[in-house]
C-alpha cells in the first residue's frame, strides 16, 4: 500500500491542478461569449452584403452577351489542377481533439485531391507545427514560370499564419481575400477551399471543407466535406455550458435575417449607376473577404468552446481521482493505527 505521504503529495498536486483547469473553464466560457458577439455583430454588414449581390444578379447578366464569358474573374470555372487549401487550426492547446479533427479533415482532404498540384496556406500554430513535418515550404506556384518549368505535381506549404487570433480585424481577412483573388484572377490558382470549424452554438458546431472559389452561386455556402459533433461531445459540451454559464442554443435572428433579406426579393426596379461589370468587381472581393472574416471569427468560438469542455472534462477527472486518493489515503490510515493496536496489545499481553 503506498504511502500516506505520497498520497497526499498527490491530492495536494491534482487539487492544483483542478484549479488551473477550473479558471481556464471560465476564462474559454468569457471568451467564447465575446467571440459570440462579435460573430453577431459582424452578421448584418455579410447579410445585407450578400443581398446586395443576390438582387445584382437578378437583375443583371452575370455573363457577357456578347462573349459569354463571366462579368467578373471570380465567377469564372476552371478545371480543378491547382488548388489552394486554407487550414485554420489554433495557435494553443488543451482544447480536447479540436486541432487534431482539424487536421485529420486535412489529411484526407490532400487524399481525396491526389494527383493534383495542391498549395497550403495554415493559420494557427497547431496546424503549422502538424504540416511542416510532413510538407516542405514552397514557392506559390506563378502561371508563366510554371509554363516553362512544367506541371508540378506535389503539396507544399505557401503561407503561415501564428498569432491572429488574440484580435482578428476585417483587415486580415481584406488583405488575405485580395492576396488570393490577385492570384486566382491570374490562373496561378483554379479554386480556393477554407477549412475551418463552423460554429453556431455550443452544441451547433460542424467541421467543413467550404469551398470559396470559384463563387458558385452567391448567399449560399459550397461545402465539400462536413463533419458532425458525435451525441457524447454536444452531451460533454452542454455539461461544460451550464456549469459555465453559457448558453448552449443560438440566439434568435430570425426578425434580422427576414428584414435584411427584403432587400434582395423586393418587387422594386433599382436603378444602378455603375455597369454590371463595375459592380461586380467592387463587390465580389468585398464578399469573399467577409467569406474568410465568418470562418475565422466562428473557429476561434468553436475553439473556446471546445476548449471549456475539455477543462470541464479535465475538472471533473480530477474531483474524481482526489475523491478515489482521499479513499485510499483514509485506508491506509486506518490500516497504519489497526496495526498499531494490534501491536500495542500483543505486547502487553505478551508483558502480562
Amino acid at each position: 500500500m503506498a504511502n500516506i505521504l505520497d498520497i497526499r503529495r498527490r491530492i495536494r498536486s491534482v487539487t492544483n491542478t483542478r484549479q488551473i483547469t477550473k479558471a481556464m473553464k471560465m476564462v474559454s466560457a468569457a471568451k467564447l461569449r465575446r467571440a459570440q458577439e462579435r460573430a453577431l455583430a459582424a452578421r448584418p454588414y455579410a447579410q445585407m452584403l450578400t443581398n446586395v449581390l443576390k438582387s445584382l444578379v437578378s437583375r443583371a447578366e452575370i455573363y457577357d452577351p456578347e462573349t459569354g464569358k463571366p462579368r467578373h474573374p471570380l465567377l469564372a470555372q476552371r478545371e480543378d489542377r491547382n488548388i489552394l487549401l486554407i487550414v485554420v487550426t489554433g495557435d494553443k492547446g488543451l482544447a480536447g481533439a479540436f486541432n487534431t479533427n482539424i487536421l485529420k479533415a486535412a489529411m484526407r482532404f490532400l487524399d481525396s485531391k491526389r494527383g493534383k498540384n495542391i498549395e497550403i496556406e495554415t493559420i494557427g500554430r497547431k496546424g503549422r507545427d502538424f504540416l511542416r513535418r510532413r510538407f516542405s515550404v514552397i514557392e506559390p506556384r506563378v502561371t508563366s514560370a510554371q509554363e516553362e518549368e512544367g506541371a508540378r505535381d506535389k503539396v507544399g506549404i505557401v503561407s503561415e499564419n501564428i498569432g491572429i487570433f488574440n484580435k482578428i480585424e476585417y483587415s486580415l481577412a481584406g488583405e488575405m481575400a485580395e492576396r488570393i483573388i490577385q492570384r486566382y484572377c491570374n490562373e496561378d490558382i483554379d479554386s480556393v477551399y477554407i477549412l475551418f470549424n463552423e460554429f453556431k452554438s455550443v452544441i451547433a458546431q460542424r467541421l467543413i471543407v467550404e469551398q470559396v472559389l470559384p463563387i458558385e452561386k452567391i448567399g449560399e455556402s459550397a461545402v465539400r466535406l462536413t463533419e458532425e459533433m458525435d451525441q457524447k461531445s454536444k452531451e460533454q459540451a452542454v455539461e461544460a455550458a451550464k456549469a459555465a454559464g453559457v448558453g448552449v442554443r443560438p440566439p434568435d435572428t430570425s426578425e434580422m435575417d427576414a428584414e435584411a433579406a427584403k432587400f434582395a426579393t423586393a418587387p422594386v426596379d433599382y436603378i444602378y449607376e455603375q455597369p454590371p461589370r463595375e459592380l461586380f468587381r467592387g463587390l465580389l472581393p468585398k464578399y469573399v473577404a467577409v467569406q474568410i472574416f465568418r470562418a475565422l471569427q466562428e473557429s476561434v468560438a468553436a475553439e473556446h468552446a471546445a476548449r471549456m469542455t475539455a477543462m470541464d472534462a479535465a475538472t471533473n477527472n480530477a474531483s474524481d481521482m482526489i475523491e478515489s486518493l482521499t479513499l485510499a489515503m483514509n485506508r491506509a490510515r486506518q490500516a497504519k493505527i489497526t496495526k498499531e493496536i494490534i501491536e500495542i496489545v500483543s505486547g502487553a499481553a505478551a508483558a502480562g
